[in-house]
């Protein structure tokens, strides 16, 4: 295969792939006619081999020698190692600290969840695990629900092919113009997780899509893993679509899919809910984007909250019936764009009541997403903006109807 041909096939741009040659080794063996060189079956399985470390957080030279060794050695490239064999410590990129991180039994070690924003779900780390990285303490603690935006000023200086910034001599960062190549704009300050999750949805490499999704939920919690390794890479995916014609759509479905598989893994996962009422998530009715809302029912999950998930494009009726007969304590109505927030519904939600005369309830109702942005507050309702405002208030209105009952 040609170097542009390998380049198409794993989402590397060519002017990293000749880097990666001259830096480590990681290229085309010999040549075929003239100065064109080809990648032979065996040269393309080494580099697949270190691509799949790079999907996994390990800097770029360490993946190239581990590549070479196992070429070297007789083992199948094309496997790469098993997941957590090689599983680096965000906060470090040298190879000591990487060998420390994976613990003398070589299990891949699981982060405590006492760094995500969510109450009740701290627990020690075990042996041979090492805790979560502290998520960066000048990043805001949560994004916004509506437009992803964490406050910080957005920049494309991710490296071509999304290298890391150890592919410099001396560790220093190398910057390319904004989203050149097939990297991505994830901007610099993100998760190194969120990186590797980058790079293995550019290559359509589904199985690290879906371990790297897994992996920063198990290790950071679902919201500070939203927040600081999904939407960072669903945000740069957008930009990136939107900014090279119908190229990338592929990589933004294949990683929308994946999230919304792992949000409802979690949520599955999930311990038996506690008795009481339950939350109700919904759609408006004209509304087919979905993944928020998922969000914020794994969120519940890993609290434990009793929930009923009712989806995409719910009708009003549907809705009303589903509220009097589930008697939730919350509802929460999510809509996308401005034409899909139906207000009325949203007030007519907050009159609805059940119960026996003189002691009729009411649910709580939250609007999320950007959809009801534009206008004032519905009446009767609450809008919180984040991910975690958002499941704080549905936790805590559980609970509360739940105290109430007892």
């Amino acid at each position: 295969m040609t170097t542009g041909a390998v380049s198409k096939r794993f989402g590397v741009a060519p002017t990293t792939l000749r880097s990666w040659d001259r830096r480590y080794g990681i290229g085309p063996a010999g040549h075929t006619g003239g100065r064109h060189r080809r990648w032979t079956p065996e040269d393309i399985a080494v580099l697949a081999h270190m691509c799949r470390l790079t999907s996994e957080g390990v800097p770029p030279a360490e993946a190239a020698a581990e590549a070479r060794r196992a070429a070297g050695t007789g083992g199948d490239p094309m496997s790469g190692p098993a997941p957590g064999d090689i599983r680096w410590n965000s906060g470090s990129d040298t190879p000591e600290s990487a060998r420390k991180a994976a613990g003398s039994a070589g299990a891949p070690p699981r982060a405590s969840a006492g760094d995500a924003p969510t109450a009740g779900r701290t627990t020690a780390p075990t042996a041979g695990t090492t805790t979560a990285r502290t998520p960066n303490p000048t990043r805001p603690a949560d994004v916004d629900i509506d437009t992803g935006r964490t406050g910080k000023p957005e920049s494309d200086g991710e490296p071509s092919g999304g290298t890391a910034a150890s592919d410099t001599p001396g560790g220093t960062p190398r910057r390319t113009p904004a989203g050149g190549g097939n990297t991505l704009p994830l901007g610099e300050n993100v998760h190194q997780e969120c990186r590797g999750l980058a790079r293995a949805a550019v290559r359509l490499d589904a199985p690290t899509v879906q371990r790297r999704l897994e992996a920063a939920i198990a290790d950071h919690g679902l919201v500070t893993a939203w927040n600081e390794v999904i939407m960072p890479a669903l945000r740069a995916v957008g930009r990136k679509w939107q900014t090279s014609g119908e190229r990338y759509v592929e990589v933004e479905h294949l990683l929308s899919w994946h999230v919304s598989s792992v949000l409802r893994l979690t949520v599955a996962r999930a311990g038996v809910p506690a008795a009481g009422s339950p939350v109700v998530l919904a759609c408006t009715p004209n509304e087919l984007h979905t993944l928020p809302l998922e969000a914020v029912s794994a969120g519940l999950a890993e609290r434990d909250v009793p929930q009923r998930m009712f989806g995409a494009a719910v009708p009003a009726e549907a809705l009303f019936d589903a509220v009097r007969r589930t008697g939730p304590a919350a509802v929460a109505l999510w809509s996308q764009s401005r034409g899909t927030a139906d207000r009325a519904m949203a007030h007519r939600l907050t009159g609805l009541a059940w119960g026996i005369r003189g002691a009729r309830t009411r649910p709580k109702v939250l609007t999320l997403g950007p959809g009801w942005s534009a206008g004032p507050t519905v009446p009767g309702t609450r809008r919180p903006t984040t991910l975690g405002s958002a499941v704080d208030l549905l936790v805590a209105a559980s609970v509360g109807a739940g105290a109430d009952a007892a």
